[in-house]
């Protein structure tokens, strides 16, 4: 019964595809361990991890004569020293230093640091490219840009060329207000309709006389807390 989660000389296709799936939904586990990682970001050993054991279990779902018992304890072993090498970090500052890179100046007041750039490794033209990104046209309105441990760019400007908000112009604005799902692919959802007090029929009356359209037709739908109803039907 267990023969494909041992090394054989032959394969059956059935015995291929149980391999594969045995091998899938351990991977599932195993993300959902690493993907916990919110206590701190561990780029260098995130990209180790994930090469490594990418490696471990992709070889014995290509050669027959590999077990998937040996990946699979690997693999566990090695989420282990992950997870230890993740609250070290947190316990002796010394390791973390060494597992993660400073972040690199490369732009201060307007002038473009040479030196950072070389040491970040990274282009002009990646640099222009980030700045693009960012919607920053001239490098001479950055105070501050500085390459991060992850490969982005951080870009802090110059306060003149800040964009101007209500608060300069001391400006009262109306609290923050998140709007609430209540359909999503034509399905509506009863959680949300309770913590806003409605109930299906609003949503059906209140589609019908505004939209001419029923439930089936909304891609998505929305109500704020002044109940504005916001619908995207589909194409």
């Amino acid at each position: 019964m267990m023969d494909f989660f041992r090394a054989q000389e032959t394969l059956t296709a059935m015995e291929w595809i149980l391999r594969a799936i045995v091998a899938y939904l351990f991977l599932l586990v195993v993300a959902r361990i690493l993907g916990q990682r919110t206590l701190s970001q561990l780029r260098l050993l995130d990209f180790v991890i994930a090469l490594v054991i990418g490696n471990v279990i992709a070889h014995p779902l290509s050669d027959e004569g590999l077990g998937l018992k040996g990946s699979m304890i690997t693999t566990t072993v090695l989420v282990i020293l992950y997870l230890i090498s993740l609250f070290g970090i947190l316990k002796f500052p010394s390791l973390r230093k060494l597992l993660n890179s400073p972040p690199i100046t490369v732009i201060k007041n307007g002038e473009i640091l040479n030196k950072g750039l070389k040491k970040a490794r990274i282009s002009i033209d990646v640099l222009l490219e980030e700045l693009r990104v960012k919607k920053v046209e001239d490098v001479k309105k950055v105070a501050l840009a500085i390459w991060e441990v992850d490969g982005e760019l951080s870009v802090f400007l110059d306060p003149k060329y800040e964009p101007l908000t209500p608060s300069h112009y001391q400006m009262k604005t109306e609290p923050f207000d998140y709007p609430r799902t209540i359909i999503k692919e034509g399905k509506i959802i009863s959680n949300e309709l309770k913590e806003i007090n409605k109930d299906k029929s609003w949503v059906i009356s209140n589609l019908r006389n505004s939209y001419q359209t029923d439930v089936k037709n909304v891609l998505l739908a929305t109500v704020d807390n002044k109940g504005t109803l916001k619908v995207f039907l589909y194409e």
